[in-house]
Parts: structure tokens; sequence; C-alpha cells
């Protein structure tokens, strides 16, 4: 099963049709399309307007999760209904199963949240705000868990489960980040999360000066799909339940 994926895009009038050009052909190379947040720079209407453009009608499913930079103006549920008014499908805590001419392709999707990772991230203790931080992080987790498991709910089993964030599961793909900020780009509890739902592949964005590639302390493989990263429209996965092979 061919899965492309891309995050952090940050469209806005201003590029309107530029990015267009490079999915043309993307229904050739891929099944499905998986878009990891931050689609928009500062989560507005008018920008949303752009991504719904350039996204729409590619000629495969497009799943998305928004990200923080969606947040930003407090548009975010307007933001998700003009990307499903174009066909995309927009999860937040929910899971997904497509039949796809390759298999039933199943997908767990949610925004999460910053942390941290073992031994150096928030707590429940302390201030107000830094419980709300953490309370944050922690739910987003729980979500993603919870989406994963109802794929296991199913009468017909999935043959390929993949997770889909925007915040990152593992640190190993936040290298070349500051190390500082680490706790404000991912969570170590979506790592468990992931192992725990028996994932063949997760896919995350936000960490535009990470690296590609990683995985989670269960084996299952990670991939950093921020634009700035991949440098491309989209990187295509080829995965199984049994293997994940990366190419381009």
């Amino acid at each position: 099963m061919r899965v492309a994926a891309v995050g952090d895009v940050h469209l806005a009038p201003d590029v309107a049709g530029r990015h267009r050009a490079g999915l043309e052909g993307v229904a050739e190379h891929a099944d499905v399309l998986l878009l990891a947040g931050d689609l928009t720079r500062h989560g507005t209407p008018e920008e949303a307007v752009v991504v719904a453009s350039e996204y729409a009608d590619l000629g495969l499913p497009v799943v998305a999760v928004l990200g923080d930079h969606d947040y930003h103006s407090g548009a975010e549920a307007k933001v998700a209904d003009l990307l499903v008014e174009a066909g995309v499908t927009v999860l937040e805590g929910e899971g997904l199963v497509l039949d796809l001419p390759a298999g039933r392709l199943g997908i767990g999707g949610v925004k999460g949240f910053g942390l941290g990772f073992a031994g150096r991230c928030g707590s429940d203790f302390g201030e107000p705000e830094m419980r709300a931080f953490s309370r944050h992080g922690r739910e987003g987790a729980e979500q993603l868990a919870r989406a994963l498991r109802c794929l296991d709910d199913l009468d017909d089993a999935v043959d390929v489960k993949v997770a889909l964030t925007h915040y990152a599961p593992v640190d190993e793909t936040l290298l070349g980040e500051p190390s500082e900020i680490w706790p404000f780009l991912g969570n170590y509890l979506l790592g468990e999360a992931i192992d725990a739902g028996g994932c063949d592949l997760a896919v995350h964005g936000h960490a535009h000066a990470g690296r590609e590639k990683g995985m989670t302390l269960g084996g299952v493989r990670v991939r950093n799909v921020a634009q700035p990263v991949i440098r491309a429209a989209y990187a295509v996965y080829e995965v199984s339940s049994t293997r994940v092979l990366v190419g381009r």
C-alpha cells in the first residue's frame, strides 16, 4: 500500500496555486494522501480556502489532522469545515477505514500536543498552567489510543494501520531542533499509543528542522513529513503489516 504524506505547508492567499503543481499526478504514485497539520499560516478561513482548493479533486482520498498554526485564530472548526467541503477528511481523535485497491487502510488521527519525553517532560504538578499543559498533552495521547483501538473493533480487520499526528511521537525525528524546545514539539505518550495500537507506520509534522526517520520503542517506523524536512510536495511510503519501505 502506498501512503503519501506531507505536513507544514503553511498555505495562504499569496501562494495560491503554487503548491498544486507538485500534487498533479499524485494518484498515480499513491493510494492515499495524509496531511500532518499546519496547513495554514495563521488558521484563518481565508487561508483554509486556499488549502481546500489545493487538495481538492486529486483522484485519491485525502485525510488530514490540523496543527497548532491551524488553531491560532480560534477558527479551527471553520478551517476543518472548509476542508471537509472540499472532500478532505479531517480527524481529531477518530479512526477511519479506507477500502483501497491495495487493501483496507486504518488511520487513527489526532493533532496531539506537547509534553516532552520520558524523564524530561511536563508533569501534573504545580501551577494550574503547568497542570493544564500536561493534561492537554495526555488527553491528546489518550484520544489517539482510542482512535486506534476503535479500528480493532471492526468486524473486518484492516490490512495496514497508520497513526497520523501533528506533534512528534518520538524524539528521534526532532534531532536538529534545539533540545530546549522538544517538549513543545512532541510527546512520548503518543509513541506509547502508537505501539499499543499495533501501527505499521506513524507520520507527523511540526519539526521543520528535525529529520525524517525515526522509530518508536516498539519498533514502529516514524516519519517526519514536514515539508521543510522532506523538501517535496509529498513523500511516499510503501507499507505492509510486516514492513515499511521508504521511497519518494
